[in-house]
């Protein structure tokens, strides 16, 4: 029943932590997470699928990378563990989520936020996102094409998708509007998925 709590702006359940530990660049992490927010007490497999196959920047990438619908950080985390030049925007829509991501990327150049609190002039070199598939397509799709047009012109979105929760739809429906969509692994039943700038205005199905 947890899991349906994350989506929520300020979940209900009572605020019991977990440590998460994973491990990601060659190195642990320990991240402090809670009930009310996804994958409360374990790294989910998506995301590690995400982390493990996608091309993680390095200590030259510098910009703004954004970790969409963050929940507990283990992306942003990582980000800024392995582009310490980078800015790394961390946002959800669940202020308990946001509150973790601040107490697990202290002293990080990590910065947590509802989605209206990102500058509009704020662009991003990188988009990495386990999106939340299971808020429905509608809402799915608007989020979506809120952010990825928000990518700078030579910028890469990496989002991984479980196969059975429809990746494949997914990149034939980026493709539809207009972006450059590929998949680049398959792993374990998930599809990551790289995604690029549109390839021209005014193309985007109707």
């Amino acid at each position: 029943m947890a899991g349906e709590h994350y989506f929520s702006a300020d979940p209900a359940v009572a605020y019991e932590r977990h440590v998460v530990v994973f491990e990601a660049l060659g190195q642990e992490f320990r991240l402090t997470s809670a009930a009310g927010v996804f994958s409360r007490d374990r790294l989910d497999p998506g995301t590690a699928t995400l982390l493990a196959e996608a091309p993680l920047p390095n200590v030259s990438t510098e910009g703004v990378l954004l970790d969409l619908g963050c929940g507990y950080g283990p992306i942003a985390t990582v980000l800024a563990a392995a582009a310490p030049r980078a800015t790394v925007y961390a946002i959800d829509v669940n202020q308990r989520a946001l509150e973790l991501v601040r107490e697990n990327t202290i002293g990080k150049q990590v910065v947590a936020a509802l989605p209206d609190e990102v500058p509009e002039a704020v662009g991003f070199t990188q988009i990495w996102s386990n999106p939340p598939i299971r808020v429905g397509k509608a809402e799915l799709h608007a989020l979506l094409l809120r952010w990825l047009p928000r990518l700078a012109p030579d910028g890469v979105a990496w989002l991984v998708v479980g196969k059975n929760l429809g990746g494949d739809s997914l990149q034939r429906w980026l493709v539809e509007q207009g972006f450059a969509a590929e998949r680049h692994a398959s792993r374990k039943g998930f599809r990551v998925l790289k995604v690029q700038k549109p390839l021209s205005r005014g193309t985007a199905a109707a």
